[in-house]
């Protein structure tokens, strides 16, 4: 009898278990969906909202659109994706999850389009970059963000904070597989197919992550900017925040000590002083000091313990830490800081020694028919104010800005020739400085070409334009995105299409040049005409896998050699 009774208790405790860990799962499901639906809802804020009403005013020529674009990246086929086919499907399981309790297999679709998040976090920081510039620069730019932001939809968040959700999201994905495996058991039909989702997904996190990490160090950027009045370049890609901290300065004339803060960033030293604020802490830049030619050093200071002394080549600096460990961090991460740069400098040396064979070897040279903007500066080129003209010691086209040096070259016996800038300044042993990030666009169609799914020139025409004569490719790194190109060597692209979601129509309508076919998604067309049918088929067959969200293949025979002549 006792043995019985003992045997129904753990049946009934185990069977309790059961139903415990079923509900578990069931609430992890659940908690993916609310999620999900409140993320949508933040893409469409993004997509209709802010990128809609911005291209809109942009359209008008207030600003270019391409810096729309380039903001918000791909966030029109993100939004495409989450609300027309993983949302539907999340929504569906969970209104049958009696009869199927599993969501492996439903995330296992969202991996393919994860390339998408890549493309998006690629931008993230040049996308800010952007947002910030034209913010200061465009009244009515600035105006348009901020009539939206002060709406009950956007919760008092800025579009900063709404553009690091997609970057947030895929963790997310991460974090909630990883418990919904913690609690499936090991033979569950499930297991097998979250387990493959959440290995690609971790991977795409990883880079998720790094844009986060990035995305606080730009808050704190903008922390320090509006601690020193706005009047500081504090905002800026090249910029690294380090240490910061309340330090007593001393006095080089008398025993004298004055309340100081100090700033270290990876490229230089902010010596600030307080001043009257009622809305916060704010400084007043006394010194800006470069880390290149820095020093940092402990001195003995009869009159003031734990001082230690910095000096550059802008000024001197005698200082006192509150504590011996204060100083000892101080000094520890200036020091650091000297040696990172140090490196870098270093780095820059060896490349200069990789460039050695420049001037020494006559260069290959790109044909003008092959580009169609300068390939350092990357504007257009014109019969009348930008002409085309070759650099003698890399081959490359650019403009009359852009050549405008000249330089000795070996291969020519050491006669002046013209050369790019950036060949000048290898030649003369300088340091080549990149102005600004690259953008997404900004990616050479030569070096994606070779590794292409497909690549060739076809005709494009967008909004009813005139049309154009465009290079385009779909690399195999990035098998959903089309990349435009007004010629096969440029530099840069004039557009890059995000495939996933849009729709193909092949309907033919007056005036249509022949083998036409459009690309469409929401208020967006693009047009495009092959010289052929079976060309323009073999891009269709590409495309429409592309834009189903599914990797495409290599078609039979490579269309790179394959142009269209001008109409």
């Amino acid at each position: 009898m006792q043995t019985f009774l003992f045997s129904s208790i753990s049946i009934n405790a185990a069977s309790l278990f059961q139903e415990t860990n079923e509900q578990k799962l069931f609430n992890i499901a659940s908690e993916l969906l609310h999620t999900e639906q409140a993320y949508v809802g933040r893409l469409a804020l993004l997509d209709e909202e802010f990128c809609a009403k911005l291209m809109e005013e942009a359209h008008k020529g207030t600003f270019p659109v391409d810096v729309v674009k380039n903001i918000f990246s791909n966030i029109c086929s993100i939004h495409a994706f989450h609300s027309q086919f993983l949302l539907p499907d999340l929504e569906k399981r969970m209104g049958e999850w009696r009869s199927k309790p599993r969501i492996g297999d439903i995330l296992q679709k969202l991996t393919p389009f994860l390339k998408m998040y890549a493309e998006y976090v690629k931008n993230f920081d040049h996308a800010m970059d952007l947002l910030k510039h034209w913010n200061d620069r465009s009244p009515q730019f600035k105006s348009i963000i901020q009539e939206i932001q002060s709406q009950e939809i956007c919760g008092s968040l800025t579009l900063q904070h709404h553009m690091l959700e997609p970057v947030q999201r895929v963790p997310r994905y991460e974090m909630l597989l990883k418990d919904y495996l913690k609690k499936l058991p090991q033979d569950d039909p499930d297991r097998r197919d979250a387990e493959k989702s959440l290995e690609i997904i971790a991977t795409a996190a990883t880079h998720s992550n790094s844009a986060i990490r990035k995305s606080e160090i730009l808050k704190k950027l903008m922390e320090i900017y509006e601690m020193l009045g706005e009047e500081e370049d504090i905002v800026h890609p090249s910029n690294e925040f380090i240490k910061e901290g309340h330090i007593l300065k001393l006095s080089a004339r008398n025993t004298s000590a004055t309340e100081s803060y100090l700033f270290l960033f990876n490229n230089m030293l902010l010596y600030c002083v307080p001043k009257f604020s009622l809305g916060g802490p704010k400084y007043t830049v006394r010194s800006r000091i470069g880390i290149d030619g820095l020093k940092v050093k402990e001195t003995i200071n009869k009159d003031y313990p734990h001082t230690f002394q910095v000096s550059g080549k802008e000024r001197t600096l005698e200082l006192q830490a509150c504590s011996e460990q204060d100083k000892a961090d101080w000094i520890e991460a200036v020091q650091k800081t000297i040696e990172i740069f140090q490196q870098k400098n270093e780095s820059f040396k060896s490349a200069l020694k990789e460039a050695e064979e420049l001037g020494k070897r006559a260069p290959c040279w790109i044909r003008d028919n092959e580009v169609t903007m300068c390939m350092r500066c990357k504007e257009p080129f014109n019969a009348i104010t930008r002409r085309r003209h070759h650099c003698r010691a890399c081959g490359h086209v650019v403009c009359w800005k852009c050549s405008e040096y000249k330089a000795q070259l070996e291969y020519d016996g050491n006669k002046m020739n013209k050369v790019c800038k950036d060949c000048y300044l290898v030649l003369m042993g300088k340091e080549i400085t990149e102005d600004k990030k690259k953008g997404i666009l900004e990616v050479e169609a030569g070096q994606i070409a070779d590794s292409s799914i497909i690549c060739g020139y076809l005709q494009h025409s967008e909004k009813s334009k005139i049309w154009q004569k465009v290079w385009c490719v779909i690399p195999e790194k990035e098998s959903l995105v089309l990349y435009v190109y007004g010629a096969q060597q440029d530099v840069k692209a004039l557009s890059s299409i995000p495939l996933l979601g849009y729709s193909v129509d092949e309907t033919v309508r007056p005036g249509d040049p022949p083998a036409v076919f459009r690309l469409s998604q929401s208020n967006l067309v693009h047009n495009f005409s092959a010289d052929t049918d079976e060309l323009k088929h073999r891009w269709l067959k590409v495309i429409r896998v592309a834009a189903a969200g599914e990797v495409p293949t290599r078609p039979e025979k490579n269309v790179s050699d394959i142009t269209v002549t001008s109409q």
